[in-house]
């Protein structure tokens, strides 16, 4: 029996307590948050669970396998770092920190502490966009062309990161998923409407290896709840709406291409479209969150230990990630001029003072 904490008990804590202790081979035996609200609500549900104020107590702890970081993303470092000092195997939300200098660090710690550190990317564990990842792998849709996202809905603001930092977080990694790379270069306009210097709206414009486009948009401040990609290939082109749920995926056999015709006058292109059928693949309706608490215990239980990561969610792969967040940041603090990915210079804090 796997035995874990969870440090933090706001939106994703709960969840994250309710997931693993629904599995057969863990349990959550400890809980931290600074709120006695939360922590009351927790001893309510769950009597057998000690609630701490202070995590660095739940950390004393020697039975203690991993822990799961669900707090500000502010709070990410420290609570990581010391997590990984006490010897536990951590998985903490997304992202994982403000910058890539403090993920940097935290990535080392893990390999030289030999503890794996994954990251909640969430929605790579999401069946449809696990479809779209097998679409792309088998070659169906043929070589893409661009990608596309919007990912929207009214509140939820966070306090401490604007809205790239938070919504754009998840379409960054599915599409570095999908392609197997991380942009070369990113520009992007954001806008702060209620609270000063926390953007709320921001679209992001990236360019990838192999001259693949692709655009984000995110907003806490849209009148309805979107949560869409449109993926476009050369010989297919197919959709994910996560408000579908029994059939997120949708399959177009369309698309257009230029050719060469000849005439009395000479060569000449033409351009040429298709339209065929469309497909509504068969998606498992399961809970992200807990195939994501799955692959976690699986890696625990293997001594799944890669240079200190866990694959796809593990500490390199979000440092690809954070290191474009800091691109969008600096993008959108110079009006929308590209900026490389990975070039520090005119960068700033996702923090925002109120």
């Amino acid at each position: 029996m796997i035995e874990l904490a969870v440090i933090g008990c706001g939106h994703w804590g709960p969840n994250h307590i309710r997931v693993f202790n629904s599995l057969p081979d863990s349990r959550v035996g400890a809980v931290a948050d600074l709120d006695e609200e939360k922590l009351r609500s927790v001893r309510e549900m769950y009597p057998e669970i000690r609630c701490e104020w202070d995590y660095r107590r739940v950390l004393e702890n020697p039975s203690l396998d991993a822990v799961v970081v669900a707090t500000s993303v502010s709070t990410h470092y420290e609570i990581v770092r010391d997590a990984i000092l006490a010897g536990k195997h951590v998985l903490c939300e997304k992202p994982l920190c403000e910058n890539s200098e403090q993920a940097q660090e935290l990535v080392g710690l893990a390999l030289a502490r030999g503890r794996i550190l994954m990251i909640g990317h969430v929605f790579l564990f999401n069946p449809g966009i696990m479809k779209l990842k097998e679409l792309v792998d088998t070659g169906d849709l043929g070589e893409l062309q661009y990608l596309s996202a919007s990912r929207a809905n009214l509140g939820a603001f966070c306090p401490d990161i604007n809205v790239a930092y938070d919504l754009a977080t998840h379409d960054i990694s599915i599409f570095n998923w999908l392609l197997g790379s991380e942009p070369e270069a990113v520009s992007a306009t954001g806008a702060s409407f209620v609270r000063s210097n926390i953007e709320d709206v921001a679209f992001v414009s990236m360019r990838y290896p192999g001259n693949v486009v692709s655009n984000i948009h995110v907003s806490w401040l849209d009148p309805k709840k979107v949560r869409q990609i449109t993926v476009v290939g050369r010989r297919q082109m197919a959709t994910w709406d996560d408000l579908q749920p029994t059939s997120p995926i949708a399959i177009y056999d369309k698309g257009a291409m230029a050719v060469r015709d000849y005439g009395d006058y000479g060569e000449y292109l033409r351009l040429s479209t298709w339209e065929g059928d469309i497909r509504l693949p068969r998606v498992r309706p399961d809970e992200p969150l807990k195939l994501q608490a799955a692959q976690f215990l699986e890696w625990l239980r293997d001594g799944h230990i890669q240079n200190g990561h866990a694959g796809h969610c593990g500490g390199e792969f979000t440092l690809g990630i954070i290191r474009v967040l800091e691109a969008v940041d600096a993008s959108i603090k110079r009006g929308g001029t590209p900026v490389a990915v990975g070039r520090k210079e005119g960068t700033r804090s996702p923090v925002r003072a109120t």
